[in-house]
């Protein structure tokens, strides 16, 4: 059981994780991958499933050399289906992506402009990207400053007595507490923290207390 604590604020709940050593052995930016366009991929793809799932999904674009944005928009879609079937909703997940691919050349003429120039209205504008699905990709792949929130993230603060209305307003939350105190998490960390990487970290801590305590 975990003991109940008052949480005011992100800054409050960013200290109490960081002191349970959550992401001792995860990447520095904690999403399982250190390719951008992999991360891209496994945004859209992690939807409505568990990412063991996209993890098979990811090896067999990687075996088939799907793993980049001109291949990926040129590829036929029954090759691309049976590819990421294990991540489920495959006809649906297959049009997305390579329309999106198609759109991100389009607009962007490569992956390094996307991530460089996109904004978080043109993602919102895409079939089937969300909210959170857009958040990802811009902190994770495209490394700008956006607070990822999720069902954990709503749920652990729920346990801690802190609701909120909407997607936007928890992150918001989220946000202030850490850009207001940000100056006492340089000299928590010990060193000069970027924040699109604190943001990374900061969503990766709750996520991995949430599985580990299975609330």
């Amino acid at each position: 059981m975990i003991k109940k604590i008052k949480i005011s604020n992100s800054f409050e709940l960013l200290k109490y994780l960081k002191e349970q050593n959550l992401l001792e052995n995860h990447l520095s930016f904690w999403w399982p991958s250190n390719n951008d366009f992999e991360v891209l991929i496994g945004a859209i793809l992690t939807q409505n499933t568990k990412w063991i799932n996209v993890e098979k999904s990811l090896d067999n674009l990687r075996n088939l050399n799907l793993l980049n944005l001109e291949n990926l928009s040129k590829v036929d879609e029954n090759i691309l289906i049976e590819a990421i079937t294990p991540s489920g909703f495959k006809n649906q997940k297959s049009k997305r992506l390579i329309q999106l691919s198609k759109n991100i050349l389009e607009q962007f003429s490569s992956f390094e402009n996307f991530c460089k120039y996109v904004d978080r209205q043109w993602l919102l504008n895409q079939k089937g990207i969300g909210e959170e699905t857009a958040d990802a990709i811009l902190c994770y792949a495209c490394h700008k400053e956006f607070m990822v929130v999720d069902k954990y993230t709503k749920r652990l603060l729920s346990y801690f007595g802190n609701e909120f209305e909407n997607y936007e307003q928890l992150q918001a939350w989220c946000e202030y507490g850490i850009n207001k105190n940000y100056d006492k998490i340089v000299q928590l960390y010990g060193f000069e923290i970027s924040l699109n990487m604190l943001y990374c970290r900061f969503h990766g801590k709750i996520v991995e207390f949430m599985k580990s305590h299975k609330l």
